[in-house]
């Protein structure tokens, strides 16, 4: 990851690894945002709403046309350049980073875009393995590049899903919408309201006086993969079992808490808990909007409040040190309300908080979690920035 935090100086980073790496300016630079989840999580592979923020965190992409069909990318963070013929990329022959920008070069290439070969080489600002998202930021710049690189016009929503199927598809991870849809659709200034099912976007600001703290807490995510995809396998079961006595449910979107109490026998008891999650969860991103709408700082916070404590409690994906620290930022009196984000078992959580506030804010909860003796933790403000971009 790089030091750098201004998109400009990241850029300008990438451009002069290029230069040195492999001679000559590249041919431009392209860039996507990470992003934090505000609340609805683990809906959005259960057709419902979400609440990413973009946040002013990037991965870029310096690009150049090579006369051959040849994908050659170099690393900042993971300091190693890979490369391979863009006519021989099949899943699962391509392994760790370069996995993500080789499936995004494979998908558009299925999809009719004439990619050209490339040298790439990538930086972020995006921690990685934070929770995040710096994987979808990587594959949306990538993206960007490869429509840049064609000649193709940009369309956010059809790479969005492009990015999507490359992580199903070439990387493996069975991934919902969310993630490529803050890195490419989001507007400055705004979360991202996204109806997982339609694809329907809306903007929504973020208040006045009110700012966003990421609080990372340093411990690792290892679990993380495997855990959600035994958390999307329990939602499917549950969706079966109540389909047999609603055959209008086909995700846990169509279901009420009236039906999955009714259809309590047809479960065992965790694919009840994490059906019970994702049904409550699923009301409060579009309860956060109409809160933000109103300027409505306390009740924002509330929801979140409710939505750690069932992510905790009934779909089993926080951690100790998530707990912690998501504690500790809720006794500071500048703090409406805490959660964690992302799939969970690590990573990060968030905080909203006083803008007046902020400061001490991450100096007291920071020095507090970093006491406990556990992973080191680190706390910064984010403001909502726009989706992947072309940088000057």
């Amino acid at each position: 990851m790089a030091d750098v935090q201004t998109l400009a100086a990241l850029a300008e980073h990438a451009a002069s690894v290029f230069t040195r790496r492999f001679g000559g300016r590249p041919d431009g630079v392209a860039a996507a945002p990470g992003r934090v989840n505000l609340i609805g999580e683990h809906t959005d592979y259960n057709d419902g709403h979400v609440m990413p923020m973009a946040i002013d965190r990037h991965a870029v992409v310096a690009w150049r046309l090579r006369p051959d069909r040849v994908l050659r990318a170099h690393s900042v963070t993971f300091a190693e350049t890979v490369d391979t013929s863009l006519d021989g990329l099949a899943p699962a022959a391509v392994r760790g980073w370069f996995a993500y920008v080789a499936g995004v070069a494979w998908v558009l290439g299925r999809d009719g875009l004439q990619v050209p070969g490339l040298d790439v080489v990538v930086d972020a600002s995006v921690p990685v393995g934070a929770g995040l998202s710096s994987s979808a930021a990587l594959e949306v710049a990538v993206a960007r590049a490869c429509c840049a690189a064609a000649g193709a016009a940009w369309d956010a929503v059809r790479m969005a899903l492009a990015c999507q199927r490359a992580e199903h598809e070439f990387v493996g991870t069975r991934c919902g919408v969310m993630d490529q849809f803050a890195a490419a659709c989001s507007k400055a200034g705004c979360a991202l309201l996204v109806d997982c099912r339609s694809l329907a976007t809306e903007p929504v600001a973020l208040p006045p006086g009110a700012t966003v703290v990421v609080m990372d807490t340093g411990a690792s995510r290892a679990l993380a993969a495997s855990a959600y995809n035994a958390r999307r396998a329990s939602c499917e079961r549950a969706v079966e079992g109540l389909h047999r006595a609603f055959p209008t449910v086909r995700a846990l979107r169509d279901v009420s808490l009236e039906q999955l109490e009714a259809g309590r026998d047809r479960l065992d008891e965790l694919t009840w808990r994490r059906a019970r999650h994702v049904v409550e969860e699923m009301d409060r991103p579009r309860a956060l909007a109409d809160a933000f709408r109103q300027g409505d700082l306390d009740l924002a916070g509330r929801l979140m409040d409710a939505s750690h404590e069932s992510l905790r409690t009934l779909y089993e994906v926080s951690s100790t040190e998530l707990d912690h620290v998501v504690s500790l930022a809720r006794a500071h009196a500048g703090c409406y309300g805490a959660r964690m984000t992302g799939a969970g078992f690590g990573g990060c959580a968030i905080a909203l908080v006083q803008e007046g506030a902020a400061g001490d804010f991450i100096a007291t909860v920071e020095a507090a979690y970093n006491t406990a003796g556990g992973p080191t933790g680190t706390l910064f403000a984010c403001r909502p920035v726009g989706g992947a971009s072309l940088v000057d």
